[in-house]
């Protein structure tokens, strides 16, 4: 009766797991994604106000104190065009580089238009680039500016987001032939802007303001990265998105879209730091100059019923005398969040990235990493090493799987070495339970001696799948976050390592021409790829390898553990689902090998056989 009421609890426990996962994992996620696509469908039709942003016009500081930087704004009631009319209804200057397409424009010199030529939105190569800034006006306004705050007082006229530039000569910007922009303010001072570009996703821009007038000037130079709405962010905890910067001594700052919302505004005194925005993939951030120090913030405001955010600095002013010329230079990384380039430290590089470029402070965490970089990055500079010489990367995780095996291999040997003697004193264990039928304390005492006496640790059968942890977690992580990874295909049916096996149990592997995840209810439940179902068998086939608990309620367990991890990684990366299958397989070999070396009978078929038997006989 114990053993029944056992094994009851157990097949409900394992259930309880199993929809738990499904309730506060999967669910939520595939509801965001829904009421994010909803959304994004319901704002390109609407004609409603558009996000404001900060305004040209500084707030009134007080006397001997510095302004704030520009807050960059709109009229509530103006109306939401589409980007292409928004790019076409003021003058620019066009973008063009080997990653990236868009425009400069003339009206406030904002860069604000950018789309990354080497990415696209789906697997389909033909599918739009990904358009990562986007002008005021537009549903989604994202762009960064640049320019100058007059002090406290002063009825300096200076250039804001209204401003129409000139352009000095003739020409599209690209990565060797910079474009320069000036503006008259009709008293005497001349604000002259050179932008370049270099062929990765780096822009640079030195201001310079000429003082021909007979006073003297004191300006402030500032930079901003402005985002209107709050995006749709991917939810998952080990991934920020949201304002980030690496602030001096203050170290990594990230703070998400929710809680700069709520704290509206943190300000931040530093040396030697960036600051900006970031997606999962994508990112912008302003790169000032390493000895400048700044008044750093990240703030958000809400204009209508929509959120605005912005990251900003204000650097210390400068007094430009008459007849002198002032000056400024900072840095705009805009793109895609490669790990090369922002600075991940590759063997025999010779790009070296931004961060060991420009001597930034830390750059290569604009790629969130998490708390166990240690492993992560390892990993990522592994297999990317085996993806260059195999061009596949699902090809690199099978080799990293066979390394960490090898790495590992002293501990599972001496872990397999102790489940087959555990497997050859299951008579042993058998004939207790028979001399102490009722008196399972009595049972667990004797048994713990046999293992004493055998020198056994019963807990050994676990540090094959302990291991497997750090590892897992790794390389989850780096299929997660990693640019490299994304639409990075494997054979056959998996496009994109980075996301789940697109094949479903449920349709019959496409047979059938509908999606079971759709159906109401149960449609959370019915995602089960071929993949997560070849992973569930090889981990079956582990469980069998191993001694057959002695305790019921253990035993169903471990009988049901392959079915919820089937059910629980069919929403993983396809890569980690192709990771855990292959890892299994070498485990079952190399167990098996160890079991034969310890003259233990390899039962694997009969355990299998008598399973199903057990099944038949319950029925």
């Amino acid at each position: 009766m114990t053993d029944n009421r056992n094994t009851i609890i157990a097949v409900i426990l394992s259930g309880l797991v199993l929809i738990g996962w499904q309730y506060f994992f999967n669910i939520p996620q595939m509801e965001k994604q829904r009421a994010a696509e909803q959304a994004q469908s319901e704002l390109a039709k609407a004609n409603k106000a558009a996000p404001a942003a900060p305004a040209g016009s500084t707030s009134n500081p007080t006397p001997g104190a510095a302004p704030t930087t520009p807050t960059l704004n709109q009229p509530a009631t103006a109306a939401i065009v589409s980007r292409d009319a928004a790019i076409s209804g003021s003058p620019r200057i066009k973008i063009e580089t080997p990653r990236l397409t868009g425009s400069v424009s003339l009206k406030g010199a904002r860069i604000d238009d950018l789309s990354l030529v080497q990415y696209r939105d789906t697997v389909d190569p033909k599918s739009p680039a990904i358009v990562l800034f986007s002008p005021s006006g537009t549903p989604e306004p994202y762009y960064a500016e640049f320019g100058w705050v007059a002090a406290s007082g002063s009825a300096t006229k200076i250039p804001d987001q209204n401003t129409v530039w000139q352009q000095d000569g003739s020409g599209n910007l690209t990565p060797d032939r910079p474009v320069t922009l000036k503006w008259d303010n009709g008293e005497g001072v001349t604000f002259r802007r050179t932008i370049t570009v270099d062929d990765h996703y780096l822009f640079s821009i030195k201001d310079e303001v000429v003082n021909s007038g007979s006073a003297p000037v004191t300006l402030y130079p500032f930079a901003l990265i402005s985002r209107h709405g709050t995006p749709h962010v991917s939810g998952y905890y080990i991934l920020h998105e949201g304002l980030v910067g690496y602030l001096g001594d203050q170290g990594l700052q990230e703070y998400s879209y929710k809680k700069i919302a709520e704290s509206k505004s943190v300000n931040f005194k530093v040396t030697n730091g960036w600051l900006g925005i970031t997606d999962k993939y994508w990112a912008s951030a302003l790169l000032p100059q390493t000895e400048s120090a700044l008044q750093a913030r990240f703030s958000s405001q809400p204009v209508g019923t929509t959120q605005t955010y912005q990251t900003d600095y204000l650097e210390n002013p400068q007094t430009i005398a008459p007849g002198a010329t002032g000056g400024t230079s900072t840095r705009l990384f805009a793109g895609a969040k490669e790990a090369k380039v922002v600075g991940l430290n590759f063997p025999l590089d010779s790009f070296g990235g931004y961060n060991k470029q420009l001597g930034l402070n830390h750059f290569d965490l604009l790629i969130d990493w998490g708390w166990f970089y240690f492993i992560t990055k390892p990993m990522f500079l592994v297999l990317d090493f085996f993806f260059h010489l195999f061009g596949n990367f699902g090809v690199a995780i099978l080799l990293v799987t066979v390394l960490v095996k090898l790495v590992f291999f002293p501990l599972a040997n001496k872990s397999y070495a102790s489940m087959a003697k555990m497997k050859a004193l299951q008579p042993q264990l058998a004939a207790l339970k028979e001399r102490f039928p009722d008196d399972k304390m009595k049972q667990q005492q004797e048994m713990m001696e046999i293992y004493k006496k055998e020198k056994i640790n019963p807990v050994a059968g676990c540090l094959p799948i302990a291991l497997q942890i750090p590892v897992f977690f790794s390389l989850y992580k780096v299929l997660f976050v990693t640019i490299e990874m994304r639409h990075a295909p494997f054979f056959g049916w998996i496009k994109d390592l980075s996301a789940h096996d697109p094949t479903n149990l449920f349709n019959l592997f496409g047979l059938l021409s509908f999606d079971p995840t759709q159906l109401p209810v149960i449609g959370h439940y019915l995602m089960l790829g071929l993949w997560p179902i070849i992973m569930g068998i090889t981990m079956w086939f582990q469980m069998k390898l191993n001694p057959t608990p002695p305790d019921p309620t253990q035993k169903m367990i471990f009988d049901w553990m392959p079915v919820i991890f089937t059910f629980m990684l069919a929403s993983f990366p396809a890569g980690l689902v192709i990771y855990w299958a292959w890892n299994n397989l070498l485990s079952v070999l190399q167990q098996g090998y160890i079991m034969r070396r310890n003259g233990v009978k390899i039962e694997l078929f009969d355990n299998v056989k008598a399973t199903f038997a057990g099944s038949k006989k319950a029925t």
